[in-house]
């Protein structure tokens, strides 16, 4: 069976047959503040995903960013009167213990925006040269009908792009732009924040245009691009449409995650309304912690966050072991992960395996369960 997933900009579930070379770009963390379970259910499943290409013999090159340029993270370093740098630097090691611990597989690059300056001011460059971009008072706009292909990620209405996008972070009554969905490529920045020097004024870019530099300079075209549930609009359709009028050919498979939900509301570093791993580590066995995401497929609309899923899942990491090493159902857990990732059922299978008496550690392996 080829392995299927869910395309969020065709809705539907169809082949991901990328070759020999898995090209896929994972939009990573702002590193404000310290992994929370929403983030731990994106990145768990993205890693049974390259478990499984890696499985199936593929060479698997993740690029995961940190996007250590942002107007969240400036502004909770203003508030807490530290370094933003400083900041990003406690938070992205936090994360990368939280991820280790989880037992997730390194990516095969894990770039900075920071780093994509150069990359960023050339794409401007080239935007506004092509009339896909306009420049007013030092703030670079992007044209969002530069792309013919706008709104084939998300499927959204103009209006549900204008409430949405305000929502998370867009600027619709900004009367400087041409149409209120346009979004910033380049701003100029506050006496407190970083600043690069550029043709139009010094400043510093937009949130899109840097996860666009970014996949651009580290994969080229890419066979999957993913995130969670709240990258679709306005994040992922501005990196479709500025690959778009970049001359890149367009992602392959967007894939998304579904959010993660506490008390009625999903888990969001803006509102507060997180649990974070490293408290859950101090508690549960990271395993543990990891078959409690497992739980759940990726796709599972606004799912609830609750402690009897570790409960659970500490029993069956308990019966897992004592059921010692073996193969167990493999090929029946793979043939789950193919049909758009159905970890559920490959657990499922494993459990039954288990109480039979057959040790399965090799089938927990390709889920990411260590033994």
């Amino acid at each position: 069976m080829t392995l299927q997933l869910f395309d969020t900009a065709t809705g539907a579930v169809r082949p991901f047959a990328p070759g020999s070379t898995a090209r896929i770009y994972i939009c990573g963390i702002t590193p404000y503040d310290a992994t929370h379970m929403g983030h731990a259910a994106t990145y768990v499943t993205y890693d049974v995903l390259h478990r499984r290409l890696v499985d199936q013999g593929s060479e698997v090159r993740m690029v995961r960013n940190i996007t250590d340029i942002d107007n969240d993270l400036l502004e909770r370093a203003r508030r807490d009167d530290v370094n933003y740098l400083d900041l990003a630097f406690g938070q992205i090691r936090q994360f990368d213990e939280d991820l280790n611990a989880l037992g997730l597989l390194e990516p095969w690059s894990e770039p900075r925006a920071t780093s994509a300056i150069p990359d960023i001011r050339g794409l401007i460059a080239k935007m506004l040269a092509n009339s896909d971009a306009y420049e007013v008072d030092g703030w670079v706009y992007f044209n969002h009908l530069a792309s013919e292909r706008f709104g084939s990620v998300s499927r959204y209405s103009r209006v549900d792009m204008r409430t949405i996008g305000e929502l998370r972070g867009e600027n619709p009554t900004d009367d400087k732009k041409r149409h209120p969905i346009d979004t910033v490529l380049w701003q100029p920045s506050a006496e407190d924040e970083p600043s690069w020097e550029a043709p139009w004024g010094s400043g510093r870019p937009g949130w899109h245009i840097e996860c666009t530099a970014l996949s651009i300079r580290e994969l080229g075209e890419i066979d999957l691009h993913g995130g969670g549930c709240d990258l679709v609009y306005p994040h992922h359709e501005f990196c479709a449409a500025q690959l778009d009028a970049a001359g890149v050919a367009n992602t392959g498979h967007w894939m998304h995650q579904s959010c993660v939900h506490l008390n009625g509301e999903p888990m969001s570093k803006s509102s507060g309304n997180l649990i974070f791993v490293k408290d859950l580590l101090d508690v549960y066995d990271p395993m543990a912690i990891r078959l409690a995401v497992l739980s759940q497929h990726y796709r599972t609309t606004e799912w609830a966050w609750n402690d009897s899923l570790l409960t659970e899942a500490t029993s069956r990491l308990d019966q897992w072991r004592a059921a010692g090493d073996g193969a167990g159902p493999i090929e029946a857990v793979r043939e789950a992960l193919d049909n758009d990732l159905d970890v559920p059922t490959a657990v499922a299978t494993i459990d039954a395996a288990v109480a039979k008496g057959q040790g399965s550690s090799e089938a927990a392996t390709l889920l990411g369960v260590q033994l």
